[in-house]
């Protein structure tokens, strides 16, 4: 269900902004999508896991916020990080 560190060190680097970037926002939304993505194919053959779901939940709340301060702060990082992750906002 959690990704792997290889995969949590691509998407950082892959979404930094400069270099040794770990902790912006668009790392952050990265990461969380790829969690979430993990979890809801989880979802498809474990329907009745609800503790897990209530934890699915929080991350999409999460990402939500994170989302919401990058398009406060800068419109255009915004419509290119939802561009580049394929989130349908």
């Amino acid at each position: 269900m959690s990704i792997t560190p290889e995969r949590k060190a691509a998407l950082m680097t892959e979404y930094a902004t400069k270099p040794g970037d770990t902790g912006s926002p668009e790392v952050q939304v990265a990461i969380l999508t790829e969690r979430i993505k993990n979890l809801t194919e989880h979802f498809q053959t474990n329907k009745k896991d609800n503790h897990s779901r209530r934890g699915l939940l929080a991350m999409v709340s999460l990402r939500r916020r994170l989302l919401d301060y990058v398009k406060k702060k800068d419109e255009a990082r915004y419509e290119s990080l939802i561009k580049r992750l394929e989130l349908r906002r």
